[in-house]
């Protein structure tokens, strides 16, 4: 059975450009993968701590020699590392907040670039073999031609930690100008449906 990993990220529900890619993302990946499971990751209701000393203790002493105080401080790490790579697809879903990620996908990247788990020991990534597709929305347009392209910092740094995993097949929805629906310029569900053929195209991507 096919699996599609869903990281969510953006706090603002229903009003939320990304979140509304992502609805339109997984209908035409359930169309194109009849029968296929999705596992939904929301970094807005998931209790994800930022990395801190005890965290890094944990993580740099060998796991035979964890307390139980080190297995717990790892533990939610595990659960998203478990996720991660029992996923063939994973679709990341942002906004762009100052032309980065969001502090709590950076915290969940933080969780899953494990030595051992999903990064060889040898700096080469264990997760081969998987798509990824970046779902983002954003306020500025940084597509091919737009005077500020340098500014992409977000879909650069997903793409440079994916294929750091081992993922070298990336897909980018870019939801450029997503503040015009902010600002009632434009419909929810028109700007979505401007994007829907390169979702379309994105979600059956591993059938090409």
């Amino acid at each position: 059975m096919t699996t599609l990993l869903v990281v969510e990220t953006s706090p603002r529900g229903a009003q939320s450009i990304s979140r509304n890619m992502t609805r339109r993302f997984v209908k035409e990946w359930r169309a194109a993968h009849p029968g296929g499971n999705v596992v939904e990751r929301d970094l807005a209701t998931t209790s994800l701590r930022f990395v801190d000393a005890p965290w890094l203790q944990a993580y740099f002493t060998p796991p035979a020699d964890h307390s139980s105080a080190m297995k717990d401080e790892l533990r939610l790490s595990d659960v998203l590392v478990a996720e991660l790579l029992a996923a063939d697809h994973v679709a990341i879903a942002t906004p762009v907040y100052n032309y980065n990620v969001p502090a709590a996908l950076k915290a969940w990247i933080d969780h899953v670039v494990r030595k051992g788990l999903t990064l060889g020991f040898d700096g080469k990534g264990l997760l081969t073999g998987k798509r990824a597709t970046l779902l983002v929305a954003s306020g500025g347009v940084y597509t091919e031609g737009s005077p500020i392209r340098e500014r992409d910092i977000a879909t650069r740094y997903l793409q440079l930690i994916l294929n750091v995993l081992g993922i070298g097949d990336v897909d980018v929805v870019a939801g450029g100008g997503a503040k015009a629906v902010d600002l009632g310029e434009q419909t929810m569900d028109g700007f979505v449906d401007r994007l829907a053929p390169a979702l379309a195209q994105a979600a059956r991507a591993d059938q090409a």
